[in-house]
């Protein structure tokens, strides 16, 4: 297996670490998106293999059981994701990581200095919520749930290299470019 180094994007679900994921990876061709696998169902435009290798509960458990998994959390009930050990296989580009608050933290704790690991936070979580629901893709009940473990995860940014408050996307943008430029040239 090649030896990694990784930029690990994580926030609590809304906070916009997928935006500013994709402006680094325009930024920046040395890296490559690392694509989690999920158990929930695409959203609308999400592609399979693209945005995330969209699976069944029963093949995420087979995945997990075979080790298949470099990192995995069932981050709500019956949902899942992780990081498939595939991808690391591919190619000796820094890998891009957009994954969750637990996952991200326990990618940090294996490799450590190979990572940098970027905490994107809502400037309240009055902010997260609006947000959210702009989004559309909320019920009440998944709502409440995001916004419950956001207030978890909110007490976790401290054990991440940096935590970059997204209030003004492009002020968030160019604070993170900043930091995986340093991170890379090091």
């Amino acid at each position: 297996m090649l030896e990694h180094r990784f930029v690990v994007l994580t926030a609590p679900s809304g906070s916009g670490k997928t935006t500013i994921a994709r402006r680094l990876l325009e930024a920046f061709p040395g890296l490559r998106f690392s694509v989690s696998a999920t158990t929930r169902p695409p959203r609308d435009g999400e592609v399979d293999g693209r945005d995330y290798h969209f699976v069944s509960v029963e093949h995420f458990r087979k995945m997990i059981e075979a080790g298949d998994l470099l990192e995995w959390q069932e981050v709500y009930p019956g949902r899942f994701y992780g990081t498939p050990t595939s991808e690391l296989a591919k190619d000796d580009r820094v890998l891009l990581l957009d994954i969750d608050v637990m996952g991200a933290r326990n990618i940090k704790h294996l490799y450590g200095d190979d990572v940098l690991a970027l905490y994107i936070a809502p400037p309240s979580l009055a902010v997260l919520e609006q947000r959210l629901r702009a989004r559309g893709t909320e019920t009440e009940e998944t709502l409440a749930m995001r916004l419950a473990r956001a207030r978890v995860e909110l007490g976790m940014a401290d054990v991440f290299d940096r935590v970059i408050v997204n209030d003004v996307l492009d002020d968030a943008v160019a604070e993170t470019l900043s930091l995986v430029r340093a991170y890379l040239n090091a």
